[in-house]
């Protein structure tokens, strides 16, 4: 099973951000996406995940085989693709209890076959509460997260740790197969890094999960491991390796790439 981009063009108000994107990553599998501000690698992140803003003016997106790009982002969720955000947005007046009850049971299909009965009884588009509450208490312990966080309103007033910590909670309970993290490690401090990682390495050995990490940095790799390593720059993948390319970019910065292929336009 594999998520596949072939030669992927994206424009956002006319201007041409995406340059010809090509990129396979399989289940299991953990590739960094590194470049720097500016490269378009969030541009990346919410197309595939269907932003309306990002307009795809050429190429192709496959997940196990079945055109990505013609759903909309609810069926991209259901089909197991997920995004953590570099910002999260705050949701005042809704619990991040009942947004990830609600998240999980669409995720998972209760809606549909509340719709199938008829929807005659109350909640059924709901899995039931008990069983919620017993895994997302489980996946809280393993985030070192406080059961009286689901009572906050989603981020609003969450730190950058809290924030990250609840995407890592919500990937928790949607299990997906592929995720994307985009810098996930922006605002973290050490400790919260750590937890989020090991949450993460979890979830990927248990869900099979395959992951594009973005980050511009090496500290989220010291404890994400990749075994491909990508170079983004000016809308496209340039350069394609292996962990020594993280060592070079933290030794040398993107001088050398940007010598390589020219300075921006």
């Amino acid at each position: 099973m594999e998520l596949i981009i072939q030669d992927l063009h994206v424009s956002v108000e006319g201007e041409e951000i995406l340059k010809g994107v090509t990129l396979t990553v399989r289940r299991g599998e953990t590739h960094a996406l590194m470049g720097p501000n500016g490269s378009g690698k969030s541009t990346l992140s919410y197309t595939l995940m269907g932003h309306p803003k990002y307009t795809v003016t050429q190429g192709t997106v496959l997940l196990d085989g079945e055109d990505l790009l013609a759903l909309p982002p609810d069926e991209r969720a259901r089909r197991g693709l997920f995004l953590a955000m570099q910002y999260p947005v705050a949701v005042p007046g809704v619990t991040l209890y009942s947004f990830l009850h609600a998240a999980t049971s669409a995720q998972r299909g209760y809606s549909d076959r509340a719709r199938q009965q008829g929807g005659g009884r109350l909640h059924a588009h709901l899995m039931p509460a008990r069983e919620f509450r017993q895994e997302v208490n489980e996946q809280l312990a393993h985030l070192k997260m406080d059961p009286a966080f689901l009572r906050r309103y989603l981020n609003e007033g969450f730190s950058g740790g809290e924030k990250k910590r609840a995407e890592i909670l919500q990937l928790a309970l949607l299990k997906p197969r592929f995720a994307i993290l985009d810098e996930t490690d922006s605002g973290l401090d050490i400790d919260a890094l750590r937890i989020v990682a090991e949450g993460v390495n979890r979830l990927q050995e248990e869900l099979d999960l395959g992951l594009l990490v973005i980050t511009h940095y090496q500290r989220i790799l010291n404890y994400i491991r990749p075994q491909h390593v990508h170079i983004f720059y000016q809308g496209q993948v340039v350069i394609s390796g292996g962990p020594e390319l993280v060592q070079r970019l933290e030794q040398e910065g993107y001088d050398w790439v940007q010598a390589r292929f020219g300075a921006p336009a």
